[in-house]
C-alpha cells in the first residue's frame, strides 16, 4: 500500500493535488471526487476518436449510397422502355441463351430467371448513367476523402473565383455556356447535383429563353409559379383541400375551465 501511494506522488500534478489537500482538508470530499474522476476517465487521443468516427461515417455513407444506387437499378428494370432495350442487348450478345443452357449441373427455373435478371441490371448498369442522389457512390465523395482533399478544392475554387472575376467582370468576356448554367443554377438555388440531374432538354429550354439573364429568369420564375396555381387549381385533392381548411380549418387548441 505504501509502496503505491510514493508511486502515486511521483506524479506531479498528482502531489500538487495531495499537497492541497493537505492545505485544505476541509475539501476532502470535493478532492476525493476530482482524483478518481480523472484517474478512471480513459486516457484515449482525440485525433484517434475523431479519425474512427470519421472512417465509420464514411463507411455508412458508402453502404448507404450503394443501396440507394442498387434501388434505382431494380426500379429501372422494371420500366418497359429500359427493360425492352436491355434485353434485346442480351439477346444481341447472347446472354440469355447462355444462362439458359443447362451445363453440368442443371438449373431450375427460379435460378434462370434470377440469372436472366442480373444480365438485365448489369447491361442498365453499363449503359445507363444515374445521376442525383441515386447516382453510383464515388469514393472521392465521402466524407473521409472530402476533407482529406478539402485544401485541394478550397484552392481550385479561389483560382477559379480568381478567373471568373477577371475574365468577366474586369475584361467584360461573354459567357460561355457553362457558365451560362452556372449562373442559372445558382438563380435557382439547385445543388450541382440536383441540376445535373436534370434532363439535356430542359437544360437546352434554360438556355434558349437565356435565363442567365436576370429579367429573363424573373419572367421564367413567375410563369412557373402561374403554371402550379393552375394545376393546383384543377387538382381535386387540392380543392377538397382548400375547402376542408375554409369550412373546418386545421384544428384548434381551446383551454375550458371546469
Amino acid at each position: 500500500m505504501q509502496l503505491e501511494i510514493l508511486s502515486f506522488l511521483q506524479d506531479e500534478e498528482t502531489r500538487k493535488d495531495y499537497d492541497y489537500m493537505l492545505d485544505h482538508p476541509e475539501e476532502y470530499y470535493s478532492h476525493y471526487y476530482h482524483y478518481y474522476s480523472r484517474r478512471l476517465t480513459p486516457k484515449v487521443d482525440v485525433r484517434i476518436v475523431i479519425l474512427v468516427s470519421v472512417c465509420a461515417i464514411s463507411v455508412f455513407q458508402f453502404f448507404s449510397w450503394w443501396n440507394s444506387y442498387n434501388k434505382a437499378i431494380s426500379y429501372l428494370a422494371t420500366v418497359p422502355k429500359y427493360r425492352i432495350q436491355a434485353t434485346e442487348i442480351a439477346k444481341q450478345q447472347g446472354l440469355l441463351k447462355k444462362a439458359k443452357e443447362k451445363g453440368r449441373n442443371k438449373k431450375s427455373k427460379e435460378e434462370i430467371r434470377d440469372e436472366e435478371e442480373n444480365i438485365i441490371k448489369n447491361i442498365i448498369k453499363s449503359k445507363i448513367d444515374i445521376k442525383g442522389g441515386y447516382q453510383k457512390p464515388q469514393i472521392r465523395d465521402l466524407l473521409l476523402f472530402q476533407i482529406i482533399l478539402a485544401p485541394f478544392h478550397l484552392c481550385s475554387y479561389i483560382a477559379w473565383y480568381c478567373r471568373w472575376i477577371y475574365n468577366f467582370n474586369i475584361k467584360g468576356k461573354e459567357y460561355g455556356e457553362e457558365e451560362r448554367l452556372y449562373i442559372i443554377r445558382k438563380s435557382m438555388k439547385m445543388s450541382k447535383s440536383q441540376f445535373d440531374s436534370l434532363e439535356d432538354h430542359q437544360k437546352e429550354t434554360f438556355l434558349k429563353r437565356e435565363l442567365w439573364i436576370k429579367e429573363n429568369y424573373e419572367i421564367y420564375k413567375q410563369e412557373q409559379e402561374e403554371e402550379l396555381k393552375k394545376k393546383l387549381a384543377n387538382d381535386p385533392r387540392w380543392k377538397r383541400y382548400r375547402r376542408w381548411m375554409k369550412n373546418e380549418g386545421p384544428g384548434r387548441l381551446t383551454f375550458v375551465d371546469d
